[in-house]
């Protein structure tokens, strides 16, 4: 499932890396969420693939992020599912090993395959957040893991070390769950929190297979800038640290109380909000960062 809203070239991409895979049991849906902005010829592009294994659906109106991925979650038919980002990259073993790493492990909600970072030009990236991701935050597995439970929650809580777009689901779970309603930045790990509590599980998967595309131009980024993503993680992470302490789990709750990393995060953007002068912009970040409500 891809949810497009955005630059033609950077979705062709995407397309590609699935048309690339060496695995051929695949199905690619592309939900355009455009709404009444002009075609930029996507439709075209994708009809003259000839390609019987793509199909190309428009929404009659803008959706918004939130409500186009839950789209693609209600359209999802098969037993497996990706929603892969419209700017982020398959590696052509991707379908292969996520496919047998359900096979070997049927249970599991969710698999986390290897990920590759790229820049907007796609060349190799080593970002702040990415390494804190490997080094500080992602469990040191070597070999393919299943991780669930409050471990699992508490190490999700401290830092967010998943990358959403790459990860395999079992459609079952996800359909049964969805994406919460009026979220945008925190919608990923407020589902995979949701699936968590209600006791499923996720593999680690280390071969890599997968490219992730980070650049300023994601929502995230954009909110980021004036403070609007870390009101959203604040509001997230105080009701989750409440859920996590009425489930039994209060390693995790702490830790989604602290939520060190986002503050971090928060304070790092901090400066380039001063710099540009947006003054509720650097109220919400140092909120955030001093950990006030």
């Amino acid at each position: 499932m891809l949810p497009h809203y955005g630059r033609l070239d950077l979705v062709q991409d995407t397309v590609r890396s699935v048309l690339a895979q060496d695995d051929p049991h695949w199905r690619l849906t592309v939900v355009d969420d455009s709404g009444e902005r002009p075609d930029q010829g996507l439709a075209a592009w994708l009809d003259g693939l000839d390609e019987p294994r793509v199909r190309y659906l428009r929404n009659e109106r803008n959706l918004g992020i939130n409500r186009n991925f839950q789209r693609c979650v209600d359209l999802v038919e098969h037993e497996l599912a990706v929603l892969i980002g419209m700017d982020d990259l398959m590696l052509p073993g991707y379908v292969a090993t996520v496919r047998a790493a359900h096979a070997a492990h049927p249970d599991v909600a969710m698999v986390q395959p290897g990920v590759e970072v790229v820049d907007g030009d796609g060349r190799p990236a080593r970002t702040l957040v990415d390494l804190s991701k490997r080094w500080v935050y992602a469990p040191r597995i070597a070999a393919a893991t299943v991780l669930r439970g409050e471990e699992l929650a508490t190490g999700l809580m401290r830092g967010n070390w998943l990358y959403f777009p790459s990860i395999c689901w079992r459609s079952g779970p996800l359909r049964r769950t969805g994406f919460r309603d009026g979220l945008s930045v925190v919608q990923d790990l407020a589902l995979v929190m949701d699936l968590v509590l209600a006791g499923e599980s996720l593999l680690v998967e280390p071969s890599t297979c997968f490219r992730y595309r980070r650049h300023g131009g994601s929502v995230s980024s954009a909110q980021a800038a004036d403070g609007r993503r870390f009101a959203e993680e604040r509001d997230f992470f105080a009701g989750t640290a409440d859920r996590l302490a009425a489930h039994g789990w209060p390693r995790a709750a702490r830790a989604a109380r602290r939520h060190l990393s986002s503050r971090i995060n928060a304070l790092i953007r901090l400066p380039v909000a001063v710099r540009h002068g947006r003054t509720d912009g650097m109220r919400t970040l140092a909120r955030h960062a001093f950990g006030q409500r």
